[in-house]
């Protein structure tokens, strides 16, 4: 139960990766879990069923392309359970965009949800633990694509490129008060937000992620509950001094040509 001191908020903590950490933490003994998210009601099903399996659990509906919406969920935390040591940003938007197709509106909430939420929601949850003078831990969910990404992706791989350089200055920022900052560039995942995106961008079918793996090296996508293992780690006393560290997790290697 390596989590059983754990207060953490997840953004993006209703579906996908999110929620697959929420389960994550909550099954490794965590004293007290926030999610957020837009819908209420699928917010709260989640709370209730990551609070059955024992862990207590909170809903806040909140559009983090809002300022005070990114506040109001780490100060969510610290009212209900009394404190907050862990942070995951894993909401984001991947909706699609070239350099010749973005609008300023497209680029402006990729900036807002991707990169600024982040920045907010840490500058909160590091604030609390500077003051509580206790280590913490935040991982950052950036992606694959901050390293280029698809000529379609220009707004989404600038967001998280940002994302990259913001989790690295955090660690190195505030090492000195145990609080870790990490990142996870992620692969290729299969989530019901990628589902959507698929459907809606690519004329995807209901088969996407079938097709889709058939064509990978490993024959599958990033599935969210592998990827939970590595985050629930990362927030965990078990990594250590670990920070600044921006782990790809992926079955591609970068830098890699065909042979």
């Amino acid at each position: 139960m390596r989590h059983a001191e754990t207060v953490a908020v997840i953004t993006g903590g209703t579906q996908g990766l999110g929620l697959a950490i929420a389960h994550r933490l909550a099954a490794e003994g965590a004293q007290g879990v926030v999610i957020c998210g837009r819908e209420r009601v699928k917010g709260e099903a989640a709370a209730a069923e990551l609070a059955a399996r024992g862990s207590a659990c909170s809903f806040v509906q909140a559009d983090l392309a809002e300022p005070e919406d990114c506040y109001r969920v780490v100060d969510a935390a610290v009212e209900k359970y009394g404190r907050v040591n862990a942070l995951v940003n894993s909401a984001a938007l991947s909706t699609r965009g070239g350099l010749l197709d973005t609008d300023l509106a497209l680029w402006e909430q990729h900036m807002a949800v991707n990169l600024r939420a982040p920045f907010l929601t840490m500058q909160r949850a590091v604030g609390y633990m500077k003051a509580a003078g206790q280590p913490g831990s935040i991982v950052n969910i950036v992606s694959m694509a901050a390293l280029c990404g698809q000529s379609y992706l220009t707004p989404y791989s600038a967001s998280k490129g940002g994302l990259s350089i913001l989790t690295k200055n955090v660690a190195n920022a505030f090492a000195r008060d145990r609080i870790r900052c990490n990142g996870v560039l992620a692969g290729w995942m299969e989530t019901p937000g990628e589902a959507v995106i698929q459907q809606r961008f690519h004329g995807a079918g209901s088969d996407w992620a079938a097709r889709a793996a058939a064509t990978l090296p490993m024959g599958q996508l990033v599935q969210p509950e592998q990827l939970a293992g590595l985050v629930a780690y990362l927030l965990s006393p078990e990594a250590g001094v670990m920070t600044g560290a921006l782990i790809e997790y992926d079955q591609f290697v970068s830098g890699a040509y065909p042979e």
